[in-house]
């Protein structure tokens, strides 16, 4: 007969979670029904949150320098992310790590459709519309057709040309959710949210000089620049900078482009689920939950049932759980895992970014 000598690790971690097993009763008796279910939500709560625990506190760090020093925010803590690869190696943080880059990247994407409205887009017109959806297909497509030419994967072409065309580091984040895992898949996806980031910043900077320089109107440079610069934030900023009107134009065709970003992830999860069901007779194609959850926030923010402030407070978390994801993702891949890339994805995007800006230049030249 065995003893209590006996009893392994796992039985002994279960005995003393439950009051029955500190009055000393034997394993086999039954809890009550609540306590099993209640005991695995604390095991995972305490396998998560000291790894989501360092993900929120660099994004808190990386936050609190972007207000500082007027930086993008998604670069810092990319940067900052990157020092504690250490810390996801081994150790008590992996698994919330692994959570905050996934479970939390998810949740900021489907709440960025709370920022969106149908009739926003609708008073833009047809010439902005049809500019918009061009250059992201322009951008993807470049990326699908050039990327395999230069050695790199088709992929990284589509996650590339993705992130380029709607908008940036979220975009990147959310088609790499949906496209096949490889050994390079987080490489990339860290990849594309530092190089797009830059481009972003520089893009800031130039796009406005350039748009005077050419003597556009305020509502053309709005359009011009909603429809080019990479981050929400920074597309936003680059209007104001120039005047009201074409701050608000901006605003309002960058949320066109990040609208966008619920078909052309869809249509990805699409092709990459219909792939995987060529190898595996009578699978069925899995619907991405939080594309979902994006779609239904646009739509009832579009028929008013989104009061102002929880609309306010839904992207303030969607961009608080970006920001973390960003800061997770960071600390998955090391700066050496980067510097072996060279310079063929980076000219890649480059690429993408002049093809979008000649595109919707062309289409506000000709409107």
């Amino acid at each position: 007969m065995s003893s209590d000598l006996d009893t392994d690790t796992d039985s002994v971690r279960a005995i003393f979670q439950s009051y029955d097993g500190m009055e000393g009763l034997s394993h086999a008796v039954s809890p009550a029904p609540a306590r099993p279910q209640a005991a695995r939500w604390q095991a995972l709560f305490l396998k998560i949150y000291p790894g989501f625990l360092l993900s929120a506190t660099i994004a808190l760090a990386a936050t609190w320098l972007s207000q500082h020093y007027q930086s993008p925010v998604m670069l810092f803590a990319l940067l900052f992310g990157m020092t504690f690869h250490f810390l996801h190696q081994e150790g008590r943080c992996v698994t919330g790590i692994e959570f905050s880059s996934k479970a939390v990247l998810r949740v900021g994407v489907a709440l960025l459709g709370a920022r969106i409205t149908a009739g926003q887009i609708l008073e833009l017109g047809a010439m902005p519309i049809a500019a918009v959806v061009t250059g992201i297909a322009g951008a993807v497509a470049l990326g699908a057709f050039a990327a395999p030419r230069l050695g790199l994967s088709r992929s990284f072409g589509v996650l590339s040309g993705g992130s380029v065309g709607i908008c940036g580091a979220s975009a990147a984040l959310a088609i790499a959710s949906v496209l096949p895992r490889t050994d390079e898949s987080e490489r990339d996806t860290l990849l594309t949210v530092v190089t797009v980031t830059i481009l972003s910043t520089i893009a800031m900077i130039v796009y406005p000089l350039f748009v005077a320089a050419i003597g556009l109107d305020n509502t053309s440079a709005g359009i011009f620049l909603g429809g080019t610069i990479h981050d929400v934030a920074q597309a936003v900023g680059a209007g104001y900078s120039i005047s009201p009107l074409t701050g608000d134009v901006a605003t309002y065709v960058k949320l066109l482009r990040v609208t966008m970003l619920l078909p052309v992830v869809f249509a990805i999860a699409f092709l990459v689920n219909r792939g995987a069901r060529r190898g595996k007779s009578g699978a069925k194609p899995a619907l991405p939950l939080f594309l979902v959850g994006f779609a239904a926030l646009v739509v009832v923010n579009s028929v008013g049932l989104l009061p102002k402030p929880v609309s306010s407070a839904a992207g303030e978390v969607s961009r608080w759980c970006l920001v973390t994801a960003i800061a997770a993702l960071g600390t998955k891949t090391s700066f050496k895992d980067l510097a072996a890339v060279g310079w063929r994805p980076v000219g890649l995007m480059a690429a993408e970014t002049a093809l979008i800006a000649a595109i919707v230049l062309i289409a506000v030249e000709l409107a």
